[in-house]
């Protein structure tokens, strides 16, 4: 369904068209391709039911909604000693884009052992949520997204704890903070933002890596963001030397589908693009999974299968009004342990570090049976960065490459078009299942990484409903024969129901009704390191489900855009517990388990 909400303005959702914007705005912002110009013209309706028919938790008329991304708070110790805060960026995003933000950091004078950054944002008028990124000279440290605005105005805030990268904060960096926004008569809005660092000093603080190494364009020294963007930035390769002290290696990796791959998870397989052709125009291609490969010299040393991330301006835009979905606001980056290539690694020469991204093959649900992998036709941008760990002693079982099973994943699908009397195609229903057990060994250590993933879909009506359920499960083990305290086990699922249906006006105006049930779940043994995928140091646990309902409308004289959703989230982290329970009704938040404390 999510790639046929285009057909409410007439345009194929093939054609990767969402918006109609001016013509200076360049396909690659990650626009929804979800909204029609008839979807936007009802996101800024007024709500029929309109806002706080249900109690209002003390926010005025005239203030700024406070929007917000529920999870973890992250504060500064009482019992810290601060060493020094400083801005690193006060900076207004208007016409931006190709145009980041670019400052100077110099460290400050005093110890610190501990780094977090405080981001604020406020904007006003009409405007897309956009997808942006801190760089620390070549390295990504947060990719985050925006809220989207209203004409009375928003105000967001996050604070993230950045004291894994201290071996990049010890060194002067170029700041590159990147938000691709641009404005215009109709899209008005302006992110005006705030960004800030505050260094300072506990007595037991978290591990970090001897050294922080970027596997990106690394164009950060120039101003520019160093991602690639893949497919269309070709081969995304990076080569290092390491030094022959390394004890612990890990690649943490950033990525997410942008413009048609954004609902990657809805895609058909590419047979069947031109089911409904004749009803609602073509649906985009490349099947409902995503896998993110990382190779060392070619061989594979792990993979990632990706978050289904929502951003706030996703499926109906009233799901995310105030309380944005889970990790909008902080992507988190997928970990892998390459402590087994060490022994090839410290060999004393040159190793190439490289990043692909796959969908299915073209060939996919043209028969039922096993599926193949090829490269993603459309829009990933992409990077990673390299922690490593220096020790007194190396591995002295020479320098050859790790013993690595499971190199193939193993891939399933079906698919069937029911047709009417008449031979019309009226619905289609596909299915993927995906496996994995990747197995890498050395004397150094092991990895091993298993993968459960299904997708079911159909879309009928002759095009206009479409219903996905997907599940991706995983479990990581890490064994590492040098530092022992860094074993880990890891297991995490990302359970997804979505259901959307329109109905369209021979004017080409219509509505469009959603259906959601999401979440993120892990429970992790832990580490002495904080963990870009946790985001805490030690053992964690987390279930967060959001369950919501929305409505939009571009019909004239009756537009609306409306919705309920409701998140529960449940952290435990070696710093003490975090349950909260938010509901937001109409763009007001009603509930909120953490003001009845």
């Amino acid at each position: 369904m999510l790639a046929c909400l285009a057909i409410l303005a007439g345009v194929p959702a093939a054609l990767g068209l969402g918006t109609a914007l001016p013509a200076r705005d360049p396909p690659s912002h990650g626009l929804h391709r979800l909204r029609s110009s008839a979807v936007v013209a009802a996101a800024a309706a007024t709500s029929r039911h309109g806002h706080g028919q249900e109690r209002d938790l003390g926010r005025r008329d005239t203030d700024p909604t406070v929007n917000f991304q529920v999870a973890m708070p992250v504060t500064i110790p009482a019992e810290a000693t601060i060493c020094a805060t400083q801005t690193l960026m006060s900076h207004s995003f208007a016409n931006a884009y190709g145009k980041p933000f670019v400052g100077r950091y110099t460290p400050p004078s005093c110890d610190f052992n501990s780094v977090v950054i405080n981001f604020t944002s406020t904007s006003v008028g009409r405007q897309f949520d956009r997808l942006a990124s801190m760089y620390l000279t070549d390295t990504e440290v947060w990719r985050t997204s925006t809220a989207e605005p209203s004409q009375k105005g928003i105000v967001w805030n996050y604070v993230k704890d950045m004291t894994q990268y201290t071996a990049l904060w010890r060194q002067p960096q170029t700041v590159v903070f990147e938000m691709d926004n641009v404005v215009s008569d109709v899209y008005t809005g302006v992110y005006d933002t705030n960004l800030t660092a505050t260094f300072f000093t506990v007595a037991d603080p978290p591990a970090v890596a001897d050294a922080v190494l970027p596997i990106s364009k690394r164009l950060g020294s120039g101003g520019q963001q160093s991602i690639w963007k893949i497919p269309d930035d070709g081969n995304a390769t990076t080569s290092y030397r390491f030094p022959p002290n390394a004890t612990r290696a890990t690649v943490s990796i950033s990525s997410n589908g942008q413009i048609d791959e954004e609902f990657w998870y809805t895609n058909v397989f590419t047979p069947q693009t031109a089911t409904f052709n004749k009803t609602v125009g073509t649906f985009l291609g490349g099947g409902p999974f995503r896998e993110i490969q990382l190779l060392i010299d070619g061989l594979l040393a792990g993979v990632v299968w990706p978050f289904p991330v929502m951003f706030t301006g996703g499926i109906v835009p009233a799901l995310w009004r105030p309380v944005a979905g889970i990790q909008a606001f902080d992507l988190a980056d997928s970990e892998i342990d390459i402590t087994p290539f060490l022994p090839m690694l410290t060999d004393g020469t040159v190793h190439e570090f490289s990043l692909r991204v796959l969908q299915l093959a073209d060939n996919a649900g043209a028969q039922n049976g096993d599926a193949q992998l090829t490269t993603v036709e459309s829009y990933w941008p992409t990077s990673a960065k390299i922690f490593l760990f220096y020790g007194k002693t190396t591995t002295a079982a020479g320098h050859a490459p790790p013993t690595i099973a499971g190199v193939d994943p193993t891939i399933q699908v079906t698919s069937h078009i029911a047709v009417d009397a008449k031979g019309a195609n009226m619905s289609l229903t596909y299915t993927t299942a995906a496996q994995r057990d990747l197995q890498i060994s050395s004397p150094a250590g092991s990895f091993r990484q298993t993968l459960e993933y299904s997708n079911a879909g159909q879309i009928s009506a002759g095009g206009l409903v479409q219903t996905t359920m997907q599940t991706t499960t995983g479990t990581h083990e890490s064994v590492n024969v040098l530092t022992p305290s860094y074993n880990q086990h890891l297991t995490y699922s990302y359970p997804l129901s979505l259901s959307t249906a329109v109905k369209k006006n021979s004017d080409g105006n219509g509505t469009v009704d959603a259906n959601l049930t999401r979440g993120w779940t892990f429970t992790d043994s832990g580490r002495p390191d904080l963990s870009v995928y946790t985001l805490v140091a030690g053992p964690a646990t987390l279930d967060t489900r959001s369950v919501g309902t929305a409505h939009i409308s571009s019909v004239v004289g009756n537009k609306y855009n409306y919705g309920t959703t409701e998140q529960s989230f449940a952290e435990t982290t070696a710093g003490g517990k975090y349950n909260r329970v938010v509901k937001m009704v109409n763009g007001t938040v009603v509930l909120d388990s953490l003001a009845r404390r």
